[in-house]
C-alpha cells in the first residue's frame, strides 16, 4: 500500500524570535493606541493610529495561534482548512502559519494490561485468557484520516464519562483495546486448553506460550495496520479455565498424573521383576519352576506397586504349602 504520510514542508520559523515579534508587535499596539487616544482628547486626528493599534491587536491574537511546541517522540499533524499537509517532527519550539490546524499525536510507546474475558477453546471448553501489550503510533495519516479517531475521542466512554474534546491518544487506547479482545478470542478459539486423547493436537494454549503469542502479535499487527498502530510486543499473561468448569477439569487433570505416575511404576515394577528373574536363573541360586516364578512375580508386583508399605508375612512350612 502507498505510504501518503509524509513531511510538513511549510514555512516554519523560530518561535522565540517570533515572541519577541509578536510582544513587540502588542506593545506597539498599546502605544499607539494611547497615543491616538491622547491626540484625540486634543482635538487633534487620532483615528488613525486606533485603527492602527486595532490591526496590530488584531494581528498579534492571530500570531499567538502559529506557536507550535514539539517534544521528542511527539509530531503535529498540519492541515490547512482541510487539507492534509504533513507531518512536523522537528523538536523544539516553533511558529507556523496561524491558519493550519494542528493536531498533536505521540509515538511513545503504551502498554495495555487486558482484564481476562472467557473465551471457548478449540474444544468448545470455557477459559478465562488475558493479556499484555505494547503499542505505539507509526503512520500518522492512518491515524488521523483513516479511522474516525476524532468523532471516537469526543463520543462518551463506558463509564458515562466524556473525555476532553481531542484526546485522540485515549481514543486510539479503546481502538487497541476492542481490536486486542477481537484478535484475542481468534487465536484463542484455536488452540485446546491443554492436551487430550487426539494424538494429532501438538499445541496447546499452556504449552505453547511462545508460538502462540507470535500469532497474537501477528494477528494485532495485521487488524491495527489500518489505524497506523505498530504492536511492540503481545503476550498472554492469564491463562484458567472457567470457574464453571474448573473444578472438574482440576480432576480430569490429577486423573491424568495418577495414571502418568501409575504407569511409570508399573513399568519399573515390571523390569525390575524382570531383573531379579533373570538373576536368579544365572546365579543358579534357586530353581523355581513355573507356578513359583508366578507366585514371586505377583508378591512382588504387589509389593513395588503398593501405595502403603506392605506388611511381610513368613511362610514357616515348606515351599509346597
Amino acid at each position: 500500500m502507498e505510504k501518503k504520510e509524509f513531511a510538513f514542508k511549510g514555512a516554519v520559523q523560530n518561535g522565540f524570535v517570533m515572541l519577541a515579534l509578536t510582544l513587540a508587535l502588542l506593545l506597539c499596539g498599546i502605544a499607539s493606541a494611547i497615543y491616538g487616544f491622547v491626540l484625540i482628547g486634543n482635538d487633534q486626528n487620532g483615528g488613525l493610529l486606533i485603527g492602527a493599534a486595532v490591526a496590530m491587536l488584531v494581528l498579534f491574537v492571530m500570531c499567538l495561534y502559529g506557536f507550535v511546541k514539539i517534544e521528542p517522540n511527539e509530531a503535529r499533524v498540519m492541515m490547512f482548512f482541510g487539507q492534509y499537509k504533513g507531518t512536523f517532527t522537528t523538536v523544539g519550539f516553533h511558529w507556523v502559519n496561524p491558519f493550519i490546524t494542528t493536531k498533536r499525536l505521540s509515538f511513545r510507546a503504551r502498554n495495555i494490561d487486558a482484564a481476562p474475558i472467557k473465551v471457548n477453546d478449540k474444544m468448545g471448553n470455557p477459559v478465562m485468557i488475558g493479556m499484555m501489550l505494547v503499542w505505539r503510533l507509526k503512520d500518522t495519516y492512518k491515524a488521523i484520516f483513516e479511522i474516525d479517531s476524532e468523532t471516537m475521542a469526543t463520543s462518551v466512554d463506558e463509564d458515562g464519562e466524556a473525555p476532553a474534546v481531542g484526546n485522540i491518544m485515549m481514543a486510539f487506547e479503546r481502538f487497541v483495546r476492542i481490536q486486542g479482545d477481537a484478535a484475542l478470542r481468534h487465536v484463542a478459539g484455536q488452540y485446546a486448553y491443554d492436551t487430550t486423547d487426539d494424538e494429532h493436537e501438538t499445541q496447546t494454549l499452556r504449552d505453547n506460550s511462545e508460538e502462540i503469542n507470535k500469532l497474537l502479535e501477528q494477528t494485532l499487527d495485521e487488524r491495527l495496520d489500518m489505524a497506523g498502530i505498530e504492536i511492540i510486543e503481545a503476550r498472554i499473561n492469564y491463562l484458567a479455565y472457567a470457574p464453571e468448569i474448573a473444578a472438574v477439569m482440576l480432576r480430569r487433570q490429577q486423573a491424568s498424573a495418577i495414571i502418568s505416575a501409575r504407569e511409570k511404576i508399573v513399568e519399573g515394577a515390571v523390569s525390575m521383576v524382570d531383573m531379579a528373574l533373570k538373576k536368579l536363573d544365572k546365579e543358579n541360586v534357586v530353581v523355581l519352576d513355573d507356578d513359583k516364578k508366578a507366585a514371586m512375580v505377583s508378591n512382588l508386583m504387589v509389593v513395588l506397586c503398593s501405595e502403603s508399605a506392605t506388611q511381610p508375612v513368613v511362610n514357616s512350612g515348606t515351599l509346597n504349602m
